[in-house]
């Protein structure tokens, strides 16, 4: 039966029932594609070929019959979204994630074990600043020491954490689940908004980490917890201290975008730190906000100078190509699993990637 996975994939595209019979040029009705998502009947081959064509993906996977469930479901948003909302994004996850998996098993891989840090969760109960020993926590039990995170996607997926991207329109940053597959260990993911600058993506990705190992209780604020905790894990205090000091009263924008590149993080974010650790007066970060304001990096698309381009999660698409070359899948199989042309993927499996060249000094 192709009930869930059909609703599943419509409800990925943002489609109704009526936009999918339309897409699927009137093969088959609203009314029809209604019975198939409730399984009381099954579409003909033709039907099915139709509607798969429609949603962008085979009939084979749409006959799929593992199913693949989302639990704990957590999303960081700005605003109030819509269930529509955010049961498409929940349903594009899903799709996502089955595809990462389906590479995975083809290569005979296991799903990267969590590793999830020593004695977490550890419990905020007190103060949100006990989020700042979680996060010291943290960084011994992966023995990142003090330094800056040079690429946290990296580190993330190779701890077992399963990350996505993709668009996620203005009110939703990011979110954390468990996929859970029957008879399997749950596997944890982050998602991240495709759109966001790649500071912005950084932080979410710690704050959504730091909902995974925290244990917030007796009423504090849990995403006041998760952004300390996140602040702390990507600005330790000792690195802070050792490049601005311990207190200030006044900050120029050449130091302060060259602390953004060194942690890789907004210069608001920065600055919230600061005020953290008491190294910026209250008056002085009261003054850099109100700068913030007028020169608009406080409003979307929240772009400051030196903004990071954003970035994409990158194993997936490694592992793809991977199971390409080893002769494991079709070149029509990974160009789907990666949603390119043929065209496209031969393209990157035949011509090195460009890269821009850093302009020389002149002497």
């Amino acid at each position: 039966m192709i009930g869930t996975r059909l609703k599943l994939a419509r409800t990925a595209s943002g489609l109704s029932l009526r936009d999918l019979a339309d897409a699927a040029e009137n093969r088959v009705t609203a009314q029809a594609i209604g019975k198939y998502e409730r399984d009381e009947s099954m579409p003909s081959s033709g039907v099915l070929i139709a509607l798969a064509n429609a949603l962008g993906m085979t009939a084979e996977y749409l006959l799929g019959d593992e199913e693949l469930i989302l639990e704990a479901v957590d999303f960081r948003k700005k605003a109030i979204s819509s269930k529509r909302e955010e049961s498409k994004v929940e349903a594009q996850v899903i799709h996502l994630l089955e595809r990462y998996l389906t590479v995975e098993e083809i290569l005979g891989l296991t799903s990267v074990d969590w590793a999830r840090p020593e004695s977490a969760p550890y419990p905020v109960s007190e103060s949100v600043a006990q989020a700042e020993l979680a996060a010291a926590h943290v960084r011994a039990a992966w023995q990142l020491g003090n330094d800056p995170i040079p690429d946290l996607l990296e580190l993330l997926e190779d701890k077992g954490i399963k990350l996505l991207a993709f668009p996620l329109g203005d009110d939703i940053d990011g979110l954390t689940a468990r996929a859970r597959r029957s008879n399997r260990t749950p596997v944890p993911v982050i998602v991240v908004n495709s759109m966001q600058w790649h500071e912005r993506q950084r932080f979410t990705l710690a704050h959504e980490l730091g909902h995974m190992v925290l244990d917030v209780s007796n009423g504090l604020d849990e995403e006041r917890a998760a952004h300390r905790f996140a602040s702390a894990f990507l600005m330790p205090d000792e690195a802070l201290w050792a490049e601005i000091g311990k207190h200030r009263t006044s900050v120029g924008w050449e130091e302060l975008f060259r602390l953004k590149e060194i942690f890789g993080v907004s210069v608001q974010a920065l600055a919230y730190r600061c005020k953290d650790l008491g190294i910026f007066s209250d008056a002085l970060f009261r003054r850099l906000f109100q700068e913030f304001r007028a020169r608009g990096w406080r409003s979307p698309p929240y772009q400051e100078p030196g903004a990071l381009a954003p970035q994409k999660p990158r194993r997936f698409e490694r592992l793809a190509f991977r199971a390409l070359a080893e002769g494991a899948l079709s070149e029509a199989k990974v160009a789907e699993l990666l949603e390119i042309s043929v065209r496209e993927l031969n393209r990157r499996m035949d011509e090195p990637p460009i890269f821009s060249v850093p302009e020389m000094a002149v002497a």
